[in-house]
């Protein structure tokens, strides 16, 4: 059997599915191939959905602010119906505690640049903020086992307070509306198929063959497969020329619930104790790691062989931190969340970009920071994929993405497979 389409995706998680639509939206036939059963059944339905915007570099910040306009105008950039129900994003703020490895000044200026509001907080504010919050300094993030976990702090720390930020409700219900909007534009979904081979003819990708024996005909294809990124780049035969790489690591997110006085509290990114915490619904926090250098990598080889259950060590190491900023949170006896698996790129900064084979192209390394900027992720690829495809030399000269709602200008050679190495990054979750 044999199919024909402008354009195959892989991958029907909320990046995918967002590529999708947008292709789709610039007038192309797509197919859209996941081995699962459903859009967001793989990482996308284990992530904490935070949108916040502290990044390291100016173009991360400014798609990540354009990315939460869209999620406040959903419906609109869904074009759905309004009997539709949709995700809803939760505007309740972020405080990021001020750590060594991220530059308060820099966020500063680059908030400014793309105009987001926001403000150094100390103590005092820091509890008008977010009342009972322990202010203490206890950089750098140490095992709970640790003696020195328990010392008190010597001084005191400040944060970055943005008023707006917060999360998706429903990462999941998220990723259907972008699959729905996607089909709406006549966008094929093939479930419970895996991609077997990448073909090509002359030099260039010509589609792709499915574990069925089925093919799908194509001149572009393009890699949105999460954990299983690499095992498509290897059937593409891609990264000879790549400066970063990606890889699959396996994450936990712990459910708790919240002390009384905690209602609608902002998000707190704690670098200085290794977590972050995530308001959710039913009076209960998220808490998870941002993985600081005193825990172990839990690196995958085989995203199909990880076990998927959560671990009483790690719930334990993650939700004592989280206790001690917020010293009202009882750490319970039995654990509570979910397990995922992160597709991490080596300098945690996602890599949207062609590749060395004409026709390929890669929406990859975005998981743990990228949920929040699918609906501009989407838009990119998109623009890059028309551009590219129209003859533009994209690694000679970087495509610029002209934002819809926040008016700006950002350069996707950020995003670049053969990037240079960013000097400012945090080297964690946060970019």
């Amino acid at each position: 059997m044999t199919s024909k389409c402008d354009a195959v995706v892989i991958g029907a998680g909320v990046i995918g599915s967002s590529v999708a639509y947008e292709l789709a939206r610039k007038g192309l036939s797509v197919i859209v191939v996941d081995k699962a059963a459903a859009p967001g059944l793989g990482s996308t339905s284990s992530s904490s959905a935070v949108i916040r915007f502290n990044y390291s570099t100016y173009d991360a910040v400014a798609l990540s602010w354009e990315a939460f306009q869209c999620w406040k105008n959903w419906r609109t950039h869904l074009n759905a119906p309004s009997d539709e129900v949709i995700a809803e994003v939760r505007n309740i703020g972020v405080m990021m505690m001020k750590v060594p490895v991220v530059s308060i000044p820099l966020t500063q200026e680059l908030f400014t640049a793309a105009g987001i509001e926001h403000e150094v907080v100390g103590a005092k504010r820091m509890q008008e903020i977010v009342p009972g919050i322990d202010t203490g300094m206890y950089w750098p993030p140490k095992k709970i086992d640790d003696d020195e976990f328990w010392e008190d702090a010597t001084d005191s720390i400040e944060a970055m307070y943005t008023p707006e930020g917060g999360y998706i409700n429903d990462p999941l219900l998220a990723t259907v509306n972008l699959a729905n909007a996607a089909m709406r534009l006549g966008v094929e979904f093939k479930f419970k198929k895996e991609v077997t081979e990448i073909l090509t003819s002359d030099g260039r990708v010509c589609g792709v063959e499915l574990n069925d024996g089925e093919q799908i005909e194509s001149p572009v294809v393009v890699n949105v497969a999460g954990p299983w990124a690499s095992r498509i780049n290897d059937l593409a035969g891609v990264g000879s020329d790549f400066t970063v790489s990606v890889r699959p690591m396996r994450q936990e997110v712990h459910h708790v619930s919240a002390p009384e006085q905690f209602d609608n509290n902002p998000i707190i990114g704690d670098l200085d104790l290794g977590v972050y915490i995530r308001p959710e619904s039913g009076h209960a926090f998220l808490v998870g790691g941002t993985e600081p250098e005193c825990d172990e990598f839990q690196w995958v080889d085989d995203p199909d062989d990880v076990n998927m259950v959560r671990t009483q060590e790690l719930f334990d190491a993650q939700v004592t931190r989280a206790a001690r900023r917020l010293p009202d949170l009882k750490v319970p006896s039995s654990a509570s969340g979910v397990v995922g698996v992160y597709d991490v790129s080596s300098d945690w900064t996602p890599i949207y970009d062609k590749s060395e084979l004409p026709g390929y192209y890669m929406a990859i390394g975005s998981s743990g920071n990228q949920f929040k900027n699918a609906p501009t992720s989407g838009r990119l690829m998109a623009e890059l994929i028309t551009a590219v495809e129209s003859g533009h030399d994209h690694d000679a000269d970087p495509v610029i993405y002209r934002t819809e709602h926040t008016k700006q200008e950002i350069n996707l050679g950020t995003f670049s497979r053969k990037r240079a190495l960013n000097e400012n990054s945090s080297g964690t979750v946060m970019g």
